[in-house]
């Protein structure tokens, strides 16, 4: 997709350039056209902070209107163009010059009736229904150039504009609309369209994209000029059959149809326009197969089909198209075998084959792909080994072939190349980790989980001092991760080895001394971790995992520092036996579930004394030794949505205050030993879906406020000594009716 913006970014800045202001004429303007440029002047204002389409902002204009003045001769003033004869005013371009306000077909501008050559004011902050029912556009007869892209400007475009602007061979009024407290949107109807294509014979580029063309019939792009080089209809809500004689445009290099969702249509067996750079469907609902006339495209520099509902085979046309740099196929449902020829593609950055059906193995051999910067064959069913070819490529940069069917050890790498990210998860690699894949010394992302891969990881992967994610999770690795090797890694931020049941974590008594100044999660689940790591005192962890060990003792106050920043902490199937606090400030997450937590923990760490988490939204601490009560504090958890207390030694009677807890959703009390009454108190749990309290010593009735619970699923009272045998008809009836 990189590659593919690229080569739109190219396209739009030759326009541009060839459209930009030459030396000022020497003649002076005419008074009267200086006087409506000043006075345009002040109907705006500028100013650059505003952020464009694409997330940019201009940190300052690239033309300076505060600078005109009278003083000086209009025709010299920056983005103003004259005749040199006549001394009209026949060029502007304002283009990113952080202009704000709105354009009223009064504006001054328009008085500037001899602009032929262009008028450029995109990438501003210019609002107003310019093009809705006006004549401010119409006296530019001669204009060829329009440029009002990337504003603010909504309404519909009236149809009046392409019966007077018949000289235009550019037009681009994509990436317009405001979305403040109510979206507005620049759109056609069906006549407006059908104008701009019936009366704009000299047009050669045209880009239309984000604007609304749900009414625009699509026969009336059968009217297109013929001259067309450009065409641009990016989500524009295209709907109905594309119509296939529009990729016959014979002068067409540029066609981007992208993200029209609902639109439809066929690949040409024959007959494309010869001279196509770019294709780009992705986003659409184009069907069929892959024409094998795809590979007479000998101009074409990127295709994108991705997320289309194409069938069958990719074409092994491909390999011929040498000045092809970016192909992505991704989503399309594609199946056979891996297209071979693909890989003897002398120019492409950017192949994106992932999310299909494609099988077979890699080539033994690739001398070509010397530019390639992404390969993405991710969730296919690609078989045979992993090529030691792969990791040489000069330029690449990125490699994802997770979730394929790949097999056998991965090959000795001998030219370790630049490779930055590799994904390799979720295939039947087996063997060792190959020392040799830690030559890559640029690599800043490793996924090598859910394999087969077995043995100690070698001591070069601590090498990798840009690393900044490392995921072995998943396979059968063995042996210690020693804390100083870890150390070494001072980038990384995402460390999971969970799901290694034989590898262990080793400490000494400098772990201290270790500082992971970048790390943020670690997960270690189903490892053979004895007891906490110290050094992650010294890190900023959010997440941390150590459930599924084989950790005892508890959690001392000493031993919780450094988790301050911890929002997710999990510490589940372990040998826990104390909790002197809950972790942290900002916790939201905390799994206690089946440990040897014993006592009244509860009452310790909800001590109002003892400042916890206000964010705290899921407390299982289940499965344990818990004794003593709940204590009303837990009321003050106001985010808490999952409550799950089960299976432990708790008495006392609940609170009433369990009906303040408005995003309570799930409450697990079971197989504790409660007592007395349920409360008569659930007014205010609207989104309380189970409430779970059966195996106690519960009595009396259930509360009439139960049926205030209009999103509960389970409800489980058995096993206590309630005094109602079945719910009580009139709460019975309200859930029958909150289902119904």
């Amino acid at each position: 997709m990189g590659s593919l913006c690229l080569v739109l970014m190219v396209l739009q800045l030759s326009w541009s350039l060839s459209s930009s202001v030459p030396p000022p004429s020497s003649h002076l303007c005419l008074p009267h056209q200086r006087d409506a440029l000043l006075h345009f002047k002040t109907t705006i204002s500028v100013d650059c902070d505003f952020y464009h389409d694409d997330g940019y902002r201009d940190p300052y204009p690239r033309i300076d209107i505060e600078s005109w003045n009278k003083s000086i001769d209009c025709c010299s003033w920056k983005g103003v163009k004259c005749n040199n004869v006549t001394g009209h005013v026949i060029g502007m371009d304002l283009s990113h010059s952080c202009l704000v306000g709105s354009l009223f077909a009064n504006n001054s501008l328009f008085q500037l009736h001899n602009l032929q050559q262009w008028l450029d004011l995109s990438s501003n902050n210019l609002r107003g229904s310019l093009l809705e029912n006006t004549s401010s556009l119409f006296h530019f007869h001669g204009l060829r150039r329009l440029n009002l892209a990337d504003n603010g400007f909504d309404g519909i475009i009236s149809s009046k504009l392409f019966s007077q602007l018949v000289s235009l061979t550019h037009l681009n009024l994509s990436y317009n609309g405001f979305f403040d407290d109510n979206e507005s949107y620049l759109r056609f109807d069906g006549h407006g369209f059908d104008m701009l294509a019936r009366n704009l014979t000299k047009l050669r580029n045209l880009v239309l994209d984000t604007v609304d063309m749900s009414d625009v019939a699509l026969t009336s792009l059968l009217n297109l000029s013929s001259s067309l080089e450009h065409l641009s209809f990016s989500w524009c809500q295209l709907h109905g059959e594309f119509p296939t004689q529009a990729f016959q445009l014979p002068n067409l290099k540029v066609l981007d149809l992208s993200g029209n969702e609902n639109l439809a249509g066929y690949l040409p067996n024959t007959n494309w326009s010869s001279g196509l750079e770019l294709l780009d469907l992705s986003e659409c609902g184009f069907k069929g197969s892959i024409p094998a006339s795809c590979g007479n495209l000998t101009q074409i520099i990127s295709v994108g089909l991705e997320g289309n509902s194409l069938e069958g085979q990719i074409p092994d046309v491909f390999g011929n198209l040498r000045k092809l740099t970016s192909l992505s196929f991704s989503s399309c449902n594609l199946s056979g075998p891996l297209p071979i020829t693909i890989f003897n593609l002398t120019k492409i950055t950017h192949l994106d084959l992932s999310y299909n059906h494609l099988e077979g193995p890699f080539p033994n051999h690739v001398s070509e792909l010397q530019f390639l910067e992404e390969l993405l064959l991710s969730y296919n069913s690609i078989s045979g080994g992993v090529p030691s070819w792969l990791f040489t490529l000069p330029s690449l940069l990125q490699l994802e072939l997770s979730y394929n069917k790949l097999v056998g050890s991965i090959d000795r790498i001998q030219k370790p190349s630049s490779i930055q990210e590799v994904y390799l998860s979720y295939n039947n690699i087996s063997g060792s980790i190959p020392c040799s894949i830690f030559d890559l010394v640029n690599l800043t992302s490793l996924d090598l989980s859910s394999n087969n891969l077995s043995g100690p990881i070698p001591d070069s992967i601590f090498d990798l001092v840009n690393l900044t994610s490392l995921d072995l999770s998943s396979n059968d690795l063995s042996g210690g991760i020693k804390s100083d090797m870890l150390s070494k890694l001072t980038s990384l931020e995402f460390l999971d080895v969970s799901s290694n049941s034989l590898l262990s974590l080793s400490t000494s008594g400098n772990d201290v001394n270790y500082s992971f100044p970048q790390l943020t999660t670690v997960i270690f689940s189903g490892c053979s971790v004895r007891q906490f790591p110290n050094f992650f005192r010294t890190s900023k962890l959010t997440f941390l995992d150590l459930s599924n060990n084989v950790i005892s003792g508890g959690i001392s106050k000493w031993e919780a520092e450094g988790w301050e920043g911890l929002i997710s902490l999990d510490l589940s199937h372990n040998f826990l036996t104390a909790l002197e606090q809950f972790p942290g400030n900002n916790l939201g997450y905390l799994n206690l579930r089946s440990n040897l937590l014993q006592g009244p923990i509860l009452s310790t760490c909800l001590n109002p004394q003892i400042p916890s988490s206000k964010e705290l939204s899921v407390i299982i601490i289940s499965k344990n030794k818990l004794t003593g009560n709940i204590p009303s504090s837990v009321c003050n958890l106001s985010s808490l949505d999952v409550l799950d207390l089960s299976e432990n030694s708790l008495s006392g009677t609940i609170s009433d205050c369990f009906g303040n807890l408005r995003s309570l959703e799930f409450m697990n009390l079971q197989m504790n030993n409660f007592y007395g009454k349920i409360p008569d108190s659930f007014v205010n749990n609207s989104k309380l879906s189970h409430l779970l309290l059966n195996d106690n010593l519960l009595e009396g009735l259930v509360p009439p406020s139960l049926a205030n619970c209009i999103s509960l699923e389970l409800l489980n009272l058995g096993k206590n000594k309630l005094s109602d045998r079945y719910i009580a008809h009139e709460t019975l009836s309200k859930f029958e009716s909150n289902e119904r």
